[in-house]
């Protein structure tokens, strides 16, 4: 029997962070390339894209895999845009500034021996197989209206309002940095999120002598407006910069890679993790689509009504277009069976490669906005981005499985 009573911790990086920074640029080539093949009216279905990113001190390294890609993207292109994407983040600092980083891009064409298991190409392939073998999962619960673990979707809050703030100036927060974490432990009653107990949060500032006080003095009041009224009680438990001075962030202070903040971009430890990174993958990587797919359906099965908390996981091998297996974990609270469940979803979406990029409309330059504050739990986009946050499949699923 599931418990009722507990505390649960999850953590999120801002997007100044030096992994998160990797991210954004290795999603920000993804995107590139994209925006350059429907502009010079390429078959976007072609694109195969595998981007990574290290960013240290005012140095950069972005390499990878591509094919079928745009003869407009250059190197130079690639620069200006990881340049760009640097200075949005807002890095000005001695150690990591957007305008004279060294920049070195290393990428090249994708490997045969795996183009020719993904591809469709007739007599061998029917069908575009997945781009690697894996395991992937998609999780949501009743803890929130965008049916997320409160304790992620709340760190991941607490960070995006103070980012706003920072890049707004408004008032005091035009003394922080781009580089942030957050923590928050909520207390579980009954099963359901009724406060926090530790709110954790370390924030650069750009500020040299900032003492720990002044930093919270300028972060409370953005994370008591974020957090639900009365969550924060004389109980609960600050830690603000607790190690005192955090003025040196960012690459120039940790070496940044991408795709390693996984469960930050997931479900903050709430559900398991297939242990494939999202960041810098086009689509044809099930890594990234297939844990989408997997999103979307546990989503729309909470949506339904069908349970309060899903778990579903999807499987697929190397140049096969199929899942190997589709499972579904309601954790006790499951309103049909759980092979219902599982041969509905199946019939409900084609979870084959193509399939997902076309019911959830992929193939778009939509990914850098996915680089912070989660893949999940984001309202979908009027140009498509986070498509796979949609419940429009709720009512087709509620009815199959009645």
């Amino acid at each position: 029997m599931a418990r009722k009573s507990y505390l649960f911790t999850s953590e999120s990086v801002s997007e100044g962070h030096p992994d998160k920074v990797c991210d954004r640029i290795s999603d920000e080539v993804v995107d590139t390339f994209y925006r350059e093949s429907l502009a010079a009216g390429l078959d976007p279905w072609a694109i195969r894209a595998a981007c990574e990113t290290m960013a240290t001190t005012q140095r950069v390294v972005i390499a990878g895999e591509y094919s079928n890609t745009p003869k407009t993207v250059t190197v130079a292109m690639i620069q200006d845009v990881a340049r760009k994407a640097i200075k949005d983040i807002g890095y000005e600092q001695d150690g990591f500034h957007w305008a004279n980083c060294n920049i070195e891009v290393l990428l090249h064409g994708q490997s045969a021996d795996i183009a020719a298991g993904v591809d469709a190409k007739q007599p061998t392939n029917k069908e575009e197989g997945a781009g690697d073998q894996g395991i992937m999962f998609g999780y949501a619960c009743s803890d929130t209206p965008e049916l997320m673990p409160a304790p992620i979707y709340y760190s991941h809050k607490i960070l995006q309002n103070l980012a706003r703030a920072r890049k707004d100036k408004v008032g005091d927060a035009a003394q922080l940095g781009p580089d942030s974490k957050s923590q928050v432990t909520v207390r579980y009653e009954d099963g359901k999120p009724v406060g926090v107990t530790q709110i954790v949060v370390s924030h650069q500032h750009i500020v040299e002598d900032l003492s720990s006080k002044q930093v919270r003095d300028i972060i409370e009041p953005y994370v008591r407006k974020t957090l639900p009224d009365g969550w924060i009680g004389k109980e609960t438990i600050w830690h603000i910069n607790p190690t005192g001075k955090f003025f040196i962030g960012g690459p120039d202070g940790d070496t940044g890679l991408t795709g390693r903040k996984i469960i930050v971009d997931t479900y903050g430890g709430a559900a398991p993790h297939g242990g494939g990174a999202f960041s810098g993958k086009d689509p044809t990587k099930v890594d990234r689509s297939a844990a989408y797919a997997a999103r979307y359906l546990a989503k729309n099965v909470v949506a339904a009504g069908l349970a309060d908390r899903c778990t579903i996981q999807l499987s697929y091998a190397i140049g096969v277009a199929k899942p190997l297996s589709i499972y579904v974990d309601t954790h006790g609270t499951g309103k049909v069976d759980e092979a219902t469940l599982e041969r509905v979803l199946g019939e409900a979406m084609d979870l084959s490669p193509r399939g997902i990029r076309t019911h959830l409309n992929l193939n778009k330059p939509i990914y850098a906005r996915t680089s912070a504050y989660g893949h999940f739990g984001r309202a979908p986009d009027a140009d498509g981005g986070f498509s796979w946050e949609k419940t429009d499949l709720a009512d087709a699923i509620k009815k199959a499985a009645a």
